[in-house]
């Protein structure tokens, strides 16, 4: 694993455990509900879904390069709620892991589930692979990439074994079956 995106991590846990106080495991509280931000119908999520939560990301997208193209190799993001307090780390798998209370979601995207955004990471719809622990993402089945701004791979050839981070922003909404 990138050392850096471990440091990262770290950094994160221990601001996520300064914040106040509280009795008890914290509640974060998602940026905004679903009809805040466009979802385009190629990453729709499927019927009988209920948004969990929906958190801003700020971070990189990871390339290497691999035969003189650069090839996607790992994210690294940081998630916060609405009163910008980061609760969540995004790292290659992909997998989000809640700062909050350790559990964690790993998720694949569904095939042709994308819609390309003009310079930019295209939207993605993600179905869950594994879940661990039974906070925040124990009951999540599907992930939206939304609202996507910047992270594209640089264009034209590149040095073999090369790696470059191009920062990017989104939004990330979780959904778990309906009751």
């Amino acid at each position: 694993m990138n050392v850096r995106l471990l440091v990262g991590a770290a950094a994160l846990l221990g601001l996520a455990a300064c914040g106040t106080p509280t009795a008890g495991t914290a509640t974060p509280t998602p940026v905004a509900q679903a009809k805040d931000t466009p979802v385009a119908a190629a990453v729709q999520v499927p019927a009988g879904q209920e948004l969990v939560g929906e958190y801003r990301a700020t971070g990189v997208q990871t390339y290497s390069c691999t035969g003189n193209a650069w090839k996607g190799l790992e994210p690294a993001a940081t998630l916060v709620d609405k009163n910008d307090k980061p609760i969540i780390i995004h790292s290659r798998g992909p997998v989000w892991i809640s700062a909050v209370d350790g559990s964690a979601v790993e998720a694949t995207p569904v095939d042709g589930a994308k819609n390309d955004v003009k310079a930019a990471v295209p939207e993605l719809l993600l179905k869950t692979k594994t879940v661990r622990g039974e906070g925040l993402f124990g009951k999540v089945s599907y992930v939206q990439r939304l609202a996507t701004e910047g992270g594209v791979a640089p264009t034209g050839g590149c040095k073999a074994g090369a790696q470059i981070s191009v920062l990017y922003k989104a939004i990330y909404t979780f959904f778990a079956p309906a009751n």
